[in-house]
């Protein structure tokens, strides 16, 4: 997959990345001290931003993109058309994991993905690549 500078994306979508480097920076990582941030773009234009979150008792631990989610849907918020995460793992781009995954394919299984590392450099990729054959609502659907 390639990769782009910030600069060179849709002003929208730059908005998006530097949403997700702030949401960083709210991060409550004192074991693994590894930070996460992610932003969400709502169908309406809102942006919702989400940080990882850990706790003593490492699984109930929350990964940025699903403190993303959750908030947009407290807040009545169902439709996304991107998202942006970011996090520092030097030269290499952090992708959802696969709970991560799975809970965005609950709400829209072809979500542009914009991997952005502390450089400013972002991989642009989806959620068919990143999940091919998910699990979704259309399962339920088809009954």
């Amino acid at each position: 997959m390639s990769y782009k500078d910030v600069e060179e994306l849709e002003p929208h979508i730059q908005k998006l990345c530097r949403a997700s480097l702030e949401a960083r920076k709210m991060s409550y990582s004192p074991y693994s001290q590894f930070k996460v941030g992610a932003a969400l773009l709502c169908s309406d234009g809102t942006v919702i931003s989400g940080c990882n979150v850990e706790n003593a008792s490492y699984g109930l631990a929350i990964c940025a993109e699903r403190t993303a989610i959750t908030k947009a849907v407290s807040e009545n918020h169902r439709k996304f058309t991107s998202i942006a995460i970011a996090a520092d793992l030097g030269k290499e781009f952090v992708s959802p994991c696969g709970a991560c995954r799975q809970f965005l394919a609950e709400f829209n299984y072809k979500i542009p993905i914009y991997l952005t590392r502390l450089d400013g450099k972002v991989q642009c990729t989806n959620l068919e690549v990143l999940l091919p054959e998910a699990f979704t609502p259309d399962f339920f659907n088809q009954r």
